[in-house]
């Protein structure tokens, strides 16, 4: 890709704040950002051939969405955990295996997609997110899900397409969690906690795919309170 055509793609950004270039097999974040770092709100680079963020990444201070996907990172910098206004965080299609340590200071951050990466577990880093939404982890190697789980803030969690065969009990004290998605995964029906259904905040419960039949769910304790959340939120939404 020529300067110019860059230059161009630099001007535009200026003016509208966003700065978006796909598919175009740059294997490095483009430097020249760096001018920008005040003025953009989006940078969209997907379907590259980045290996690495620089840290310069943690001086555009009015960031709100950041989208990664299909690149050739493997880790993160500790830079972009400077992001205070960054709201949604798209890394789809990389080979990461863990995040930052300080990832728990993207204060504003409000969806997070790491689907089809190298986690081995839920990021613990995630549970001090206040205004996370929407995580999806599905596609990653995890095989358990944590204690810490249950400080969790989202809404909806996607595990969809792991290897998870134990759940905590402590998913059923996530505050905010309507959704779990755990299709395709490992679970034996003894291994699910029942707490999910007779004690929790969850009104979908997505299990298909796993090391039970489905109709085996609905002979547990707890099944009838779940239907009756379950049904309560399709009526909220008909």
């Amino acid at each position: 890709m020529g300067n110019s055509a860059l230059k161009a793609h630099l001007e535009t950004a200026q003016k509208t704040g966003v700065f978006q270039l796909t598919g175009k097999g740059l294997t490095e974040f483009p430097e020249d950002l760096q001018k920008l770092t005040s003025n953009l709100r989006t940078i969209d680079l997907s379907n590259n051939k980045i290996e690495l963020l620089p840290p310069l990444i943690g001086k555009f201070s009015f960031l709100k969405s950041l989208v990664l996907n299909n690149n050739k990172l493997t880790a993160l910098p500790e830079d972009l955990c400077k992001l205070k206004k960054l709201e949604t965080l798209h890394l789809n299609g990389n080979h990461l295996r863990q995040l930052p340590a300080a990832f728990g200071q993207l204060s504003a951050l409000k969806t997070l997609s790491l689907s089809g990466n190298q986690l081995r577990t839920v990021p613990t880093q995630l549970c001090g997110l206040r205004h996370l939404d929407v995580v999806d982890l599905s596609k990653n190697q995890i095989q358990n899900v944590p204690d810490t789980v249950g400080e969790l803030q989202a809404i909806e969690l996607n595990l969809n397409q792991n290897q998870i065969s134990q759940i905590s009990v402590q998913i059923s004290h996530c505050p905010r969690l309507k959704v779990l998605r755990l299709e395709e995964n490992c679970l034996e029906l003894g291994m699910l906690p029942q707490s999910i259904l007779s004690d929790s905040q969850i009104s979908l419960l997505a299990v298909e795919g796993n090391l039970f039949e489905i109709k085996k769910l609905r002979e547990l304790e707890g099944y009838d309170k779940y239907m009756e959340r379950f049904t309560a939120t399709k009526k909220k939404f008909a």
